[in-house]
């Protein structure tokens, strides 16, 4: 069940553990996406949500009396989560945001300019590690994607982070999103379970976000070292890391989608 974030501030610990996990250190150190970052809890915070299981009825006990008290209602299970934002686009390729944080950016300021949104981006989401490979990520996908549509937002782009791009950092995401299986379908896991629900692959996003930083920040975010200038190949990066006079720097490539 798909609940707004707000409504369940019970969760909210929890979430900020078991979600984090699935992302790289580095990803949380976007400088321009975090200038946006406090407007946009503010403006759009009905589009952060939560998925959960509801917890099973209690039984009553054998031989409890009839008039006892009920045991304390279960806590929902905290299984996804997803956020996202409102904007507009006018439904053609030179229109799509730049990528994740061009994304952010043009849904704030737009709002703050008064602009009507018509489509719905999806930002983010992740499903817990015990939860994973169980149809949850379509479950959750199509709860948001039906909640935006409801509620007028009739078009649902994502800018996709493809997990197996990890393995393949060297290669140009343009190519990396034409791989198929024998079957036709994405071979990157992520954007297959997309096209499963129907969605359609637009276009790459070859600098979704640019992440800088100095080499003691690019260090710890990794856990490997620098030792010289140089370009290197970094875990959970989907391209590859750039160290020069001191100062790393990192660009995103993400895939645009759309959603039928």
């Amino acid at each position: 069940m798909l609940i707004p974030v707000a409504d369940a501030p019970e969760l909210d610990e929890e979430a900020s553990t078991v979600f984090a996990e699935g992302w790289p250190e580095f990803i949380f150190h976007d400088a321009v996406a975090k200038q946006y970052a406090e407007r946009r809890d503010r403006y759009f915070a009905d589009w952060n949500f939560y998925y959960v299981a509801e917890p099973p009825a209690a039984s009553p006990r054998a031989g409890s009396p009839a008039l006892a008290a009920a045991p304390p209602a279960a806590q929902p299970r905290l299984i996804a989560g997803c956020w996202g934002v409102p904007l507009a686009w006018d439904g053609s390729i030179p229109d799509l945001p730049g990528g994740y944080t061009d994304a952010l950016a043009r849904s704030v300021t737009s709002y703050e300019s008064g602009i009507q949104p018509n489509t719905f981006v999806l930002m983010a989401a992740a499903v817990r590690a015990d939860q994973q490979g169980q149809g949850t990520a379509a479950a959750l996908i199509t709860a948001v994607r039906d909640r935006a549509v409801a509620h007028g937002l009739t078009q649902v782009i994502a800018p996709l982070r493809p997990t197996l791009k990890t393995r393949y950092p060297l290669t140009d995401i343009a190519t990396y999103q034409t791989w198929t299986r024998p079957d036709g379908l994405p071979l990157d896991p992520w954007l297959r379970t997309h096209v499963r629900l129907g969605a359609t692959i637009l276009a790459p996003a070859p600098t979704s976000q640019t992440i800088t930083g100095s080499v003691a920040d690019w260090e710890k975010w990794t856990g490997m070292p620098f030792p010289s200038d140089g370009t290197y190949t970094i875990p959970a990066g989907l391209s590859t890391l750039t160290i020069t006079n001191g100062v790393g720097t990192y660009t995103e490539p993400n895939i645009w989608v759309r959603h039928a």
